[in-house]
């Protein structure tokens, strides 16, 4: 289903105060969901309205929650307890609050535990290079991944995100934002509600061997994992971030997930002209290397494809929805679908 991005936006927003969130709340979840599906990330995209409502309604969550709990704050440093708020919200206030003290004092380390689901951490590396900081965004889940040479659940899908500002203040930042599994958690939740199978060598069934059903990953299988033994490294350091942040070694289904950014001042270490000098010098460096492949495109930088993904979506001002998610969606608003609250 092809929508127009404000129908979209919409959409997204009326579903989520139809969930219990206020409306503030709802524009902050939407623009986080909208980003996702103009950068091409359909399975963190408004299907993940749905995936929000499944897990209320398995816990019995009558009322959402949107307040968190500063427990720690100090010039340079802050701890959040999510009090089981959605990480959309969570990893936005901790990100900002991060913004706030290396603005203030060059660096700053902002933790938060008791979240869950904190989408794509691009979006907090984003809000940081805009504000011509660097950051490191880390944040671990459930363990639904296998780790390098197992086929049993260890890690979550665990990214590490780290984010530079660009050329100009008009250029686009420097993030490379990876899981460290084959697949997402958003994408084995979408094909199991479409019903479709998963790619072959991304997951294993409960005895250890490949499968292509998503429900095996729920069932005692895993997701694979990314990049060998040095992506698995990755997930190992990912977790332990959110051991630091709070989090349990093995956070339970969709609870008590770990978040950190991390933000740094580059002009502490030398003027804002200087460090844009020499970003646009690699850049223009990576571009104008030779690509292996004669005839290939020009060698790109990490977060390019996407931001010009965003760029053509935006332009031609719609976004493609999966037709079973917006009739889902759509049937909710309509009365057809249960509603988890009222919004206050």
């Amino acid at each position: 289903m092809k929508l127009n991005i404000d129908e979209a936006t919409r959409l997204a927003r009326d579903v989520l105060v139809h969930t219990g969130y206020s409306t503030a709340a709802a524009d902050t979840i939407a623009a986080h969901l909208l980003d996702s599906e103009l950068r091409g990330y359909t399975a963190a995209g408004l299907a993940r309205i749905l995936a929000v409502r499944d897990r209320l309604s398995l816990k019995k969550i009558s009322k959402v929650v949107e307040d968190v709990n500063i427990t720690k704050n100090t010039a340079v440093l802050a701890h959040i307890d999510g009090q089981d708020v959605f990480g959309y919200l969570v990893g936005q206030r901790a990100t900002e609050l991060a913004i706030e003290k290396a603005k203030q004092n060059g660096i700053a380390i902002v933790t938060a535990n008791n979240t869950w689901t904190t989408g794509m951490l691009s979006y907090y590396s984003e809000m940081t290079a805009a504000q011509d900081l660097v950051s490191i965004v880390t944040a671990n889940s459930t363990p639904w991944v296998a780790a390098h040479g197992g086929t049993t659940g260890v890690h979550g899908t665990n990214p590490l995100c780290i984010g530079f500002p660009g050329a100009t203040p008009e250029s686009t930042p420097i993030i490379l934002d990876t899981a460290t599994s084959q697949l997402l958690h958003a994408d084995v939740v979408l094909a199991q509600r479409l019903g479709t199978p998963l790619p072959e060598g991304t997951a294993f069934d409960a005895d250890g061997k490949p499968t292509t059903n998503p429900d095996d990953v729920f069932s005692g299988g895993a997701i694979a994992p990314w990049g060998g033994y040095k992506g698995s490294g990755l997930a190992t350091v990912v977790q332990l971030f959110g051991v630091l942040a709070g989090s349990p070694a093995f956070p339970p289904a969709l609870e008590q997930f770990g978040f950190t950014v991390i933000v740094i001042d580059p002009t502490q270490f030398q003027p804002i002209d200087e460090y844009r000098k020499q970003i646009s010098t690699y850049v223009e460096g990576v571009h104008a290397s030779s690509p292996k492949d004669a005839g290939s495109p020009p060698l790109r930088l990490p977060f390019e494809r996407s931001a010009a993904q965003r760029a053509a979506a935006q332009k031609a001002g719609t976004v493609d929805v999966d037709d079973v998610v917006y009739k889902t969606l759509k049937d909710i608003l309509n009365h057809k679908g249960d509603s988890t609250s009222s919004a206050d």
